[in-house]
C-alpha cells in the first residue's frame, strides 16, 4: 500500500448516495463520516427521520427534556447497525482544564478531527435534560459501518459521491433539503446523475 492511499481518509466528509442506489436504508442518504481508516469506516445518516421525536426519546430514557428548541426534532435513523442505541452528534465541548485540552467533557466521545463530536454515553443526554449541553445536536438510533476495504470498493463502483462536510448542513438545513444541499456542495443536481440524463 502506498503512502498516498494510507493517508486517504473521508473522516469529516459527507458520503452522498448516488441517485441509482436502491438500498432501502441508504437510498438518497447523506452520511456524516465520523471515522475512516484502513480498518474500516463509521458514519451517521443525517437525513432520515424516524417516527421518534426527541421528547419521546427522553421519555423512554426517563429524563425530562428542558430544551424546548429540541422537543419536536426527530430522532434520525443513523444506519442499520445497533439501531437500539443512541448516537449524539454535536458541536465540540472540551474540558476547561488546560491539561486535558482537546478532551471532550463526555465519557464516551469520538472527536472527529476538524469536525464534530459523536457521543454514545448517557451524560450528554443528562446535560441536555437539564437545559444545558451542546448548542447544536443531532441524535440518531443506529449507525452505518463498513469493514476493511468495503467503503473503498463501494466508491470504486460509483455508489457514493464524497465532499468535505459542511457542519451548517448537519444542523441548520431542513431535513428534506439535506440531500439536494449536499449535492449542491459539489455543484451537482440529482437529475444530472440519473442514468437517463441526456437521453431525451
Amino acid at each position: 500500500m502506498s503512502d498516498n492511499s494510507a493517508s486517504f481518509t473521508l473522516t469529516h466528509h459527507f458520503l452522498i448516495a448516488m441517485p441509482s442506489m436502491e438500498d432501502e436504508v441508504f437510498s438518497r442518504s447523506v452520511v456524516y463520516m465520523c471515522e475512516h481508516s484502513e480498518r474500516g469506516a463509521m458514519g451517521l445518516i443525517i437525513n432520515k427521520p424516524s417516527e421518534l421525536s426527541m421528547k419521546h426519546l427522553f421519555d423512554k430514557v426517563d429524563l425530562p427534556l428542558r430544551r424546548n428548541d429540541m422537543a419536536a426534532s426527530p430522532v434520525l435513523q443513523g444506519g442499520p447497525v445497533q439501531t437500539d442505541r443512541g448516537f449524539v452528534l454535536h458541536d465540540p465541548i472540551h474540558m476547561a482544564d488546560p491539561e486535558k485540552e482537546g478532551e471532550s467533557i463526555y465519557a464516551s466521545t469520538l472527536t472527529v478531527p476538524g469536525g464534530l463530536e459523536m457521543t454514545t454515553s448517557r451524560d450528554v443526554l443528562e446535560a441536555l435534560s437539564s437545559g444545558a449541553g451542546p448548542r447544536r445536536v443531532l441524535v440518531t438510533l443506529g449507525y452505518a459501518s463498513w469493514g476493511k476495504g468495503q467503503l473503498e470498493s463501494e466508491l470504486a463502483e460509483n455508489s457514493w459521491l464524497t465532499v468535505p462536510a459542511d457542519v451548517g448542513l448537519v444542523f441548520d438545513t431542513p431535513m428534506a433539503d439535506r440531500y439536494e444541499k449536499a449535492l449542491d456542495l459539489l455543484g451537482l443536481k440529482a437529475w444530472m446523475l440519473s442514468p437517463e440524463a441526456g437521453h431525451a
